[in-house]
């Protein structure tokens, strides 16, 4: 972590390096502030190795290709080991306000910052990262987003999708121009998301990468789903976002603005955002680790929100959440409190009691939120003493207002 670590008796504050205005938001929700690793000649090689020869330096939307970069993901992975991300707390959660230095990108996109969640598998780490996003988005005046989202599924579950695919292109070779087959040939997924007119009949009949999914995908889906009705974030299936098969699996999402002026040619797409399981084996490494990250795509609207910032409050409560009813309603509550500026010490990736306890006692947090089944049903949480043991049961719509006067009387 970025921090220079002091006592909580030493300071109200604690000091940040590579923090922005903007990036205040992700610190709320658990993120640290990071520099972005540089990208080697190394990972290039890599990358190049992975796509198989494939044009791994075209960042452009043309034939409906996504944003991505398979050399940034591994500069990631490695760097987790290299530079000591795996002592973090885990999930390591990552902000990035500054692009990745060494990746090859020709895109008209803006790359206003990176999130990235290493070392979760669980649907968790998808929801956070696009309620971060689209708060930072709502920052920036992006009120009406919605996301977009689909599944390619695990290995098992891309090799069975890709196999489908390619037999029912072949059938309907006949029916592609030049360019498509040229696109098949290099890879089906490319062609399956290619929004050319002459292939919008043929895409339409192909087959969908989620009806072949293994159960624990269908499941993985269906919870990220699940914490965007709960949220109440608009979604739809898009059955035509795919990641590169490559190096991407599980879920691809992406954040769209609903409120689009033609006029204006305003941007539609806002953030995209792939999980990478897997990829660290596929390098040879030692340790495979789970990851999933966000790049959010936007042009600077206000130069204010990057301005840099040196320092936040620390946190003195730590939330604790118990089941999945409470699982699924944290981020609201994390939201809440973040509007009212308070900070929490947050460890949503873990499930069992005694994780989410042991990791609180090692920060010494003098107060605990607790929120359980019965305080999710009622729209509560119990707030504790960590010294006294005392505590109060509190409403969530008074939860802020409480925890203001906790923080002024502490």
């Amino acid at each position: 972590m970025n921090t220079k670590h002091k006592k909580p008796q030493d300071s109200k504050f604690l000091p940040y390096e590579h923090l922005d205005k903007i990036g205040e938001v992700s610190v709320y929700y658990g993120f640290s502030p990071m520099k972005s690793p540089a990208i080697t000649k190394a990972d290039l090689d890599a990358a190049k190795d992975i796509m198989d020869g494939d044009d791994i330096d075209d960042e452009t939307e043309k034939h409906g290709r996504l944003p991505l970069h398979a050399e940034e993901k591994i500069a990631l992975i490695r760097s987790y080991h290299e530079a000591g991300w795996h002592t973090l707390p885990q999930p390591a959660m990552l902000y990035f306000k500054d692009a990745f230095r060494g990746s090859i990108k020709k895109s008209g996109y803006h790359r206003y910052a990176d999130l990235e969640i290493i070392g979760s598998s669980g649907s968790i780490a998808e929801a956070t990262l696009i309620q971060t996003a689209r708060a930072m988005l709502a920052e920036e005046g992006y009120s009406d987003t919605a996301v977009e989202i689909n599944s390619i599924g695990d290995r098992d579950s891309i090799a069975r999708f890709t196999r489908e695919l390619t037999s029912y292109y072949r059938k309907n070779i006949n029916e592609m121009t030049p360019e498509a087959r040229q696109m098949f040939k290099r890879d089906p997924f490319e062609l399956l998301s290619y929004h050319d007119e002459s292939c919008t009949e043929l895409n339409s009949k192909a087959p969908r990468s989620m009806d072949f999914l293994s159960e624990s995908s269908r499941r993985h889906l269906e919870e990220i789903l699940e914490y965007c009705e709960t949220l109440g974030i608009p979604y739809n299936i898009n059955n035509s976002l795919i990641g590169n098969r490559k190096y991407c699996t599980e879920t691809i999402c992406a954040i769209i603005n609903n409120n689009i002026n033609s006029k204006k040619k305003e941007q539609r797409l806002l953030a995209i955002g792939v999980r990478y399981n897997g990829l660290a084996k596929r390098l040879n490494m030692k340790r495979d680790v789970q990851g999933v990250g966000m790049s959010i795509l936007i042009k600077e609207n206000s130069p204010a929100l990057r301005k840099t910032v040196k320092k936040m409050k620390r946190p003195i409560a730590s939330f604790v959440q118990l089941g999945i009813e409470s699982k699924l309603a944290s981020l609201s509550v994390i939201e809440h409190l973040r509007q009212s500026k308070i900070p929490l010490y947050l460890c949503l990736a873990k499930d069992r009691l005694t994780a989410q306890v042991s990791a609180n006692e090692k920060f010494h947090m003098p107060y605990t939120i607790v929120m359980g089944k019965k305080e999710a049903v009622e729209k509560t949480a119990i707030v504790r003493n960590t010294d006294t043991h005392a505590q109060n049961v509190v409403s969530l719509e008074e939860l802020p207002k409480y925890m203001k006067k906790v923080e002024a009387d502490y």
